[in-house]
């Protein structure tokens, strides 16, 4: 992968796009990728020597991005709309006890076993929540999926298949109900015209808010990391 060097050096991913008729430049706020596109015909070194002119520009934009969290003893983490500090807990489960997550066991572990347990948990909300509006719209999904998605909260084919990002469970649980209706919309309606949106209203009253909030705050449910 092609490289800006420097302290530190920055990875460059390049993307030819048929669509590009000008070379462009992207980081995103998610991960810190930095993606160069680029045009069918355009040769890798000019699109590299673009790169280095704008290493200014790339450098502050990624000294801007939010810091990403490792969970572990002592982190405030948000689940379904409350604050849980995270403890060491006795036993062999991680619970929620009032405002605590007791997670037990190898305190290196802490972020693995936090991540299993929400990813259970966004199953069961996510499947309770596409189980009703489904029921409400007269149409059944085939399937739910969970995964860590970040350039999208959810999805639905063309077959019926429902995917979800499973960090949803750390939004207020309106908004993953949101979610979940605004995809089973998709059942009835694959597209987002007005006819698509009605359905949306008809699922789940009063969506405006739940959008906006996802909109606004939605990016930092992906400033924890629970990869150990």
């Amino acid at each position: 992968m092609p490289m800006l060097p420097g302290l530190p050096s920055v990875e460059i991913t390049l993307r030819r796009s048929a669509r590009a008729r000008r070379f462009s430049l992207r980081v995103s706020r998610l991960d810190g990728r930095v993606t160069l596109s680029l045009p069918l015909g355009a040769r890798e070194a000019e699109a590299l020597a673009f790169a280095r002119d704008q290493e200014g520009w790339i450098r502050q934009a990624l000294a801007t991005l939010p810091q990403h969290a490792v969970v572990g003893h002592g982190t405030l983490l948000p689940v379904e709309g409350a604050r849980l500090m995270i403890r060491e807990g006795a036993g062999r489960l991680v619970r929620i006890e009032g405002d605590s997550l007791l997670v037990p066991g190898d305190p290196a572990q802490v972020a693995v076993r936090v991540g299993a347990f929400l990813q259970v948990r966004a199953r069961d909300r996510l499947a309770a929540a596409c189980d009703l509006h489904s029921r409400a719209l007269g149409q059944p999904y085939s399937r739910l999926t969970l995964r860590d998605t970040r350039s999208r909260w959810g999805s639905c084919t063309s077959d019926g298949g429902l995917m979800f990002s499973w960090r949803l469970i750390l939004a207020p649980p309106e908004v993953l109900d949101y979610v979940a209706a605004h995809e089973v919309a998709h059942l009835a309606e694959m597209n987002h015209s007005p006819a698509f949106w009605a359905v949306v209203a008809r699922l789940c009253p009063g969506y405006g808010p739940k959008r906006a909030w996802l909109k606004r705050h939605g990016q930092a449910l992906h400033g924890f990391r629970f990869a150990g």
